[in-house]
């Protein structure tokens, strides 16, 4: 008998042990919403790219008192997940670093001016029987409404007064809360229902933003930033290892829809022990530390204190390196925005350097500027010869190379019976305007383009971000296997 007991005990002893191990982390597809039908020339593409992280950056620093959103599909990714029953059908949103709110569109939906956007990546939610509106005493609807105080949202709810006093205003549901961004707006209610990810990891009581009107967005977004209602907070309250870090490794595409065909990993929580047991290459990251912002908290901002570009290093302007009380200065590091923005200053800089080493050997292709939003472009027979660029964080000293790819696009121009086919690359960062425009929001912004290619972590408990070269649709294959 005892013998029996001392088996049952090793065999659940082992079976907890092993519920943990497999629990260290979750393995999620994040898929680019590219698409070769929205978008009918490269020159086309990159314009509403660029636009679009211009607007995104500039809407920050401009309305920075409503979260920014994802303005159009151009560049992003998506990740999937059902709400209710396992079996509903399954939901596609944007995946967003820069914000801290899950929302997605509701039925009845009704999105004002989407005729020119991109169609929706999933049908709009029908909530179940299990969902239920979240109350206005609650504080995720004191966050919703930036920190407005449960009394004053329960009195716009109508709960009586006596109920305020004596908080018993369950049964009235949070108010609907209006959220505005770069070129659109949503209004929405929050509700809870149960979460489950690809894997049937699922979260209870998972709270959403349901919009049944939106102007000029018709996707949803999955917020991962810092902030209690973001994707990764709600998983840290069920479950601290997987909620506390997540890294994603973004499959380089350059824009060739076939090159994303391969899904994107994003890991929640740790996995080290996994990754140790199939062998991969040897990976060392480069980290640096989060700065707080006590405007925007939801970002996840770094300090820049310089970009190299070849053997000459440019410094950054002081608000690249911290973040001060007004919610001014840093790097924000951003899944949401394509191209990386920086400040007039430095860019000119950048770009004057860049083009001193390019553009004495070839030819300006100014057309292509005007048309594609970048700049500069030039035309090259066969091989350009591009300086390597650097970026060097604040802090710790930590340095990143970037690969040529993430930042110096290359294409076929011409060939339309009005110009010859020739070969251009471009350049792929971006103006974000002067300082004093910048005022109030963050510095720079560093887009997921410039991101390709890396396993980019990012440490919650420890406040850092983390950047190590990786080849993505390998690292899927070993961690899914």
């Amino acid at each position: 008998m005892a013998t029996s007991l001392c088996l049952l005990y090793l065999l659940l002893f082992l079976t907890c042990r092993l519920t943990i191990s497999m629990s260290e982390m979750v393995l999620l597809p994040l898929t680019h919403s590219l698409s070769k039908t929205q978008f009918t020339t490269p020159h086309h593409l990159l314009k509403a790219t660029s636009a679009r992280s211009a607007a995104r950056f500039r809407h920050r620093n401009h309305r920075h008192k409503q979260v920014p959103l994802p303005l159009s599909p151009g560049s992003d990714y998506t990740l999937s997940f059902t709400l209710g029953s396992p079996s509903s059908p399954t939901i596609s949103l944007y995946l967003d670093t820069g914000s801290d709110l899950v929302w997605l569109p509701c039925s009845p939906f009704e999105c004002i001016l989407c005729e020119s956007k991109a169609p929706a990546l999933s049908s709009p939610l029908n909530l179940s029987s299990s969902a239920t509106a979240v109350p206005c005493k609650s504080s995720a609807c004191s966050a919703a409404h930036s920190s407005l105080s449960s009394s004053d949202l329960c009195a716009i709810a109508r709960c009586p007064l006596d109920y305020i006093e004596t908080s018993e205003c369950n049964s009235f549901p949070c108010p609907p809360f209006y959220y505005a961004y770069g070129d659109g707006s949503l209004i929405s209610r929050l509700f809870k229902d149960t979460l489950t990810l690809p894997n049937s990891f699922s979260v209870q009581n998972f709270t959403f933003g349901c919009a049944h009107t939106t102007l000029g967005e018709p996707v949803g977004v999955a917020g991962f930033g810092f902030g209690r209602l973001s994707l990764p907070a709600q998983l840290s309250s069920v479950s601290p290892h997987l909620g506390n870090r997540f890294s994603y490794c973004l499959v380089s595409h350059s824009f060739n829809s076939d090159k994303v065909r391969r899904p994107s990993p994003l890991i929640l929580g740790r996995y080290e022990e996994k990754e140790k047991q199939f062998g991969n290459e040897n990976v060392e990251f480069v980290y640096t530390d989060m700065l707080p912002n006590p405007k925007h908290p939801y970002f996840y901002s770094v300090g820049l204190e310089a970009i190299s570009v070849g053997k000459k290093n440019i410094p950054a302007p002081e608000n690249l390196k911290r973040v001060d009380r007004k919610g001014s200065g840093g790097m924000v590091v951003d899944s949401g925005t394509t191209f990386t923005m920086l400040p007039a200053r430095l860019y000119d800089s950048v770009v004057t350097e860049f083009d001193h080493r390019v553009g004495r050997h070839y030819e300006r292709a100014s057309e292509v500027e005007e048309t594609t939003g970048l700049s500069p472009c030039y035309y090259y027979d066969k091989v350009a010869r591009v300086p390597v660029i650097s970026l060097h964080f604040a802090g710790n000293g930590s340095s990143v190379v970037l690969p040529r790819r993430n930042y110096f696009y290359e294409f076929l121009d011409g060939g339309d019976g009005v110009r010859k086919k020739r070969n251009v690359g471009c350049l792929m960062l971006m103006n974000g305007g002067d300082e004093e425009e910048l005022i109030g929001g963050p510095g720079a912004t560093l887009g997921n383009y410039q991101q390709q290619g890396f396993e980019v972590v990012y440490d919650l408990e420890k406040r850092e971000v983390g950047f190590a070269r990786r080849k993505c649709s390998s690292l899927w294959d070993s961690l899914k296997n």
